[in-house]
């Protein structure tokens, strides 16, 4: 059969529900890939999480004497993720509404503000070295760079997921039935942004 938009042949598998097409059935197991690697991630996050917190509290002060404080910039780089954030979705609603123009714009302001908050990050590491840690502080140290690290990795390999879909996305790859890239990488983006949240709480607040 062919496809409306495109011109070209479609492809149907058989299922128990009858035929399926077969960018139909590759999307749903990108999307269950897309799960358990969330999944594995989420177990990740959660062990650096709970080592932080059993050192947090058998310290017996934190931040330790002497220690400097958390850079202002810390602040600056949480709003531009959770702004990448929107932007991101955006990309989303445009490939849903066949709106295939504006995904791309969407797409490459996504990755711009990634970009920003990796130099914001940058300056925060910088800016918390500079003043130097006490000997009493190199483990609160060494929390602070070892989760915004940890973090900062996955956000680095994020952006190579993003710049692959704009470019796809200003070349019309994506439209209201086939727009599965848009949100396996919107669905990636948001839970790195939502791990920054938790990240940034704790080292703030807590």
């Amino acid at each position: 059969m062919n496809d409306a938009r495109t011109g070209e042949s479609q492809v149907f598998v058989v299922r128990d529900e009858g035929l399926v097409p077969a960018d139909r059935a590759s999307e749903e197991v990108g999307a269950l890939g897309m799960r358990i690697f969330l999944a594995s991630l989420s177990m990740l996050f959660i062990a650096s999480v709970m080592g932080y917190l059993v050192t947090r509290f058998r310290a017996e002060a934190w931040p330790p004497e002497g220690t400097p404080p958390m850079p202002g910039g810390l602040w600056a780089s949480t709003l531009v993720l959770m702004l990448s954030s929107a932007t991101i979705q955006l990309a989303v609603r445009s490939a849903r509404l066949d709106r295939s123009r504006a995904v791309g714009p969407w797409m490459l302001v996504t990755t711009l503000l990634g970009l920003m908050f990796l130099a914001l990050q940058g300056f925060n590491w910088w800016k918390m070295g500079w003043f130097g840690f006490p000997d009493q502080a190199k483990l609160y140290a060494f929390t602070f760079y070892m989760l915004t690290g940890l973090h900062a990795l996955h956000v680095i390999g994020g952006l190579g997921f993003l710049s692959l879909v704009t470019f796809r996305a200003f070349r019309g790859g994506y439209w209201s039935l086939h727009h599965a890239g848009v949100r396996h990488a919107a669905a990636y983006w948001h839970f790195l942004d939502g791990v920054w949240l938790i990240l940034f709480i704790l080292l703030v607040f807590v």
